[in-house]
Parts: structure tokens; sequence; C-alpha cells
């Protein structure tokens, strides 16, 4: 049963590590940091109920990784929102120089 939850959160983190490296623009990256964040979450939870010494205290650190993803999600969309009305495009491409 463990191995099934390790399956699903490999792919989850796999879809989510391509999106990351091959997709420019920068609403599906940060889409795909949110999934590979939710692949480690898949694996605190199974941890915590299938390993040696079942707990809750996996499922209290997913908790905490959900609201610091929450937390990145939000200043990621606000970054986002400023360089968009700063240049005009969200391509990932465009953004390799710091001044506007």
């Amino acid at each position: 049963m463990l191995a099934s939850y390790l399956t699903i959160a490999a792919i989850l983190f796999c879809v989510g590590l391509y999106g990351v490296l091959a997709k420019r623009n920068a609403v599906v990256v940060l889409l795909s940091i949110e999934l590979m964040l939710n692949a480690a979450n898949v694996n605190l939870v199974a941890f915590s109920k299938y390993g040696a010494v079942p707990s809750l205290s996996g499922q209290l650190f997913a908790l905490f990784s959900i609201a610091v993803g929450a937390a990145e999600a939000a200043v990621g969309i606000a970054i986002l929102i400023a360089l968009y009305r700063a240049r005009g495009t969200v391509n990932m491409d465009d953004y390799d120089e710091m001044r506007g």
C-alpha cells in the first residue's frame, strides 16, 4: 500500500519537475512548483501512516508545508503581476535582466 502512494508522489514530482524545466510561462512554472510541493506532502502523509512508528507528525509537517506553499504562491503571483505590468509578458525568457 505504501508503494502506491510513493508511486503517485513520484509521478506528481516528475510532472512538476518537467513543468519547471521545460515550460516558459511563469504561471505554469509556479503551478509546477506547487505540484512538487504536493508530491512531498503525499510522501509525508504516507510515511506518517505506514511508517515504522505511525504518528501524526508527518501530517502536521504536511499541513505546515501547505501553509508555506500558499504563502509562496501569493508572493509569486504578486511578483508576477508586477512584472507583467512592467513588461507586458509572462514569458520567462524575457525576464533575463533586473532593470525594468
